[in-house]
């Protein structure tokens, strides 16, 4: 009798995965302003939502608090790359710190959007994850005319003062497909509501869901390596799934149960966007031990975007890296 032939078990490690251009600024302008400034740099709130990266800056003299009132008058702080209101700027000033602001500049486009559309004195309806780091800072910027949209639910039921006076924003890191939906929904309610010149949703996010909806129909399983307070890492999961193929996210491989892959030949590998790659090698070398033993790079979409540092940091970081090269 014939051996039943073996089938090879492959990884497709999609690319683009991992670090976006604002989570690399942002690192950059922490660790900088550490080997500028020296130890402790203040930062409020987690620089991205990754508990490897906060870990790992924590132990070079990174100091994460909560709220500016844990931070010493006249100390150096770093605001998140989630953004913050401008009443933590207001406060920034009263304890006169000294501050470095690390927020995305595709966060900053939103936040100069909300200011835009609440100079008309009209509604905002901030489509986002009510509670989250992102939403607090934008809501932030024009409280008295904002209201935020977490579900279809919310957006058939939200009523303004003005209909005919309406606009919407996002979140970055939403789902495209769910926040159509969502959008859809306000266009039908509010016919004269304007929305930003280009969507709100950021190229990262967007492009890592293009690749999970690439590799879906030849996949039996997806792992995304992020943090669960990861936004963007959550609606990959939530893409793979919408899209046929059960996922799951895990923080590292230690996260990875083996029963998720029992019947699995193929398994998608992704990351969010402010995943270290170090972590998903990790995860790949675990699925190797497994039988998984031919990895696949796909690359749905090029990603060559970079943002520059704040010009306080600019010009010492010209400064290093000419003592480092001499």
């Amino acid at each position: 009798m014939s051996e039943t032939p073996s089938v090879e078990k492959v990884v497709y490690l999609l690319t683009p995965r991992g670090f976006c251009a604002g989570v690399v600024r942002a690192i950059d302008i922490v660790e900088l302003a550490l080997e500028v400034y020296g130890p402790p740099i203040y930062v409020r709130r987690e620089i991205v939502h990754n508990r490897h990266v906060v870990e790992d800056l924590s132990g070079r003299g990174a100091v994460f608090v909560e709220e500016l009132d844990e931070v010493p008058v006249n100390s150096r702080v770093v605001y998140s790359a989630h953004g913050v209101a401008p009443t933590v700027r207001e406060d920034a000033k009263r304890r006169n710190l000294q501050v470095v602001d690390a927020t995305c500049p595709l966060v900053t486009k939103v936040h100069r959007e909300a200011i835009q559309f609440a100079s008309t004195n009209g509604t905002i309806l901030l489509i986002g994850h009510r509670g989250s780091d992102e939403v607090i800072g934008t809501m932030g910027q024009a409280p008295r005319h904002t209201i935020v949209i977490s579900s279809l639910e919310e957006a058939e039921s939200v009523s303004v003062p003005d209909p005919d006076n309406v606009f919407y924003l996002t979140q970055t890191t939403l789902s495209l497909d769910e926040t159509e939906q969502v959008v859809s929904v306000l266009k039908r309610r509010f016919p004269k509501i304007q929305g930003p010149p280009a969507q709100d949703i950021c190229y990262a996010t967007e492009n890592r869901q293009q690749a999970v909806k690439h590799v879906a129909p030849w996949c039996d399983l997806m792992l995304v390596v992020g943090s669960q307070n990861s936004s963007n890492s959550q609606r990959l999961v939530e893409v793979g799934k919408n899209a046929g193929m059960p996922g799951y996210l895990v923080d590292n491989e230690r996260d990875i149960q083996d029963e998720w892959l029992t019947g699995a030949r193929s398994v998608a590998v992704t990351a969010g966007a402010s995943a270290p790659e170090m972590l998903v090698q990790q995860v790949v070398a675990y699925l190797w031990r497994r039988g998984f033993t031919r990895v696949e790079e796909v690359e749905a979409v090029e990603e060559d975007v970079v943002f520059p540092l704040p010009a306080e940091l600019a010009a010492h970081e010209s400064l290093l890296t000419t003592i480092a090269n001499a």
